[in-house]
């Protein structure tokens, strides 16, 4: 029996768990960080795409209104079919894992990428005299089919008229 007993798996012992416990949590980590990455990079893409679109959307229609008008203001026009230009460029699928497949090499630096755009942006907001809107605005339409702006306050519980008229002291509760 004495034989049979191992004293030096017995000294490993705390080492020996710890590495199959590293492992099992590495393994588990990894396929639950998969789960998060492709979460948040599918959030992050969507608000990138959202701003690129609404340039693209500013671009188009001006364009559009200088086509019908018969605008000829050529710094305008540059800027438009420049920021078009740079929009198109825009990668639409994900450029790490399309390279993969074709084996591409070429990188693409989509921040630079957005940064020219949000500049010609910039620039082409500038030519037409417009004020640039760089945020996303959380806008809501009031019932009487308004917008309501920014400082006024939403109201949680609809008041009746009895309750906006003031009481006999003067005091509105």
């Amino acid at each position: 029996m004495a034989d049979e007993f191992d004293l030096e798996a017995l000294v490993h012992l705390e080492q020996t768990f710890y590495d199959a416990g590293y492992t099992d949590g590495f393994t588990h980590g990894r396929i639950h960080g998969l789960i998060e990455g492709r979460a948040l990079g599918r959030e992050k893409g969507f608000e990138i795409w959202e701003e690129i679109g609404f340039y693209e959307g500013f671009a188009t229609t001006w364009q559009a209104i200088y086509a019908k008008h018969g605008h000829n203001d050529q710094r305008a026009v540059h800027h438009i079919k420049h920021l078009l230009d740079l929009v198109s460029q825009f990668p639409q699928v994900n450029p790490s894992s399309a390279a993969i497949s074709s084996g591409a090499a070429e990188e693409i630096d989509i921040s630079k990428l957005q940064r020219q755009i949000r500049s010609r942006y910039k620039a082409l907001c500038a030519s037409l005299g417009v004020k640039p809107t760089l945020r996303a605005v959380n806008v809501e339409s009031t019932e009487d089919g308004g917008v309501q702006s920014a400082d006024q306050q939403k109201q949680v519980w609809k008041l009746e008229e009895d309750a906006k008229r003031p009481t006999m002291q003067g005091l509105s509760f």
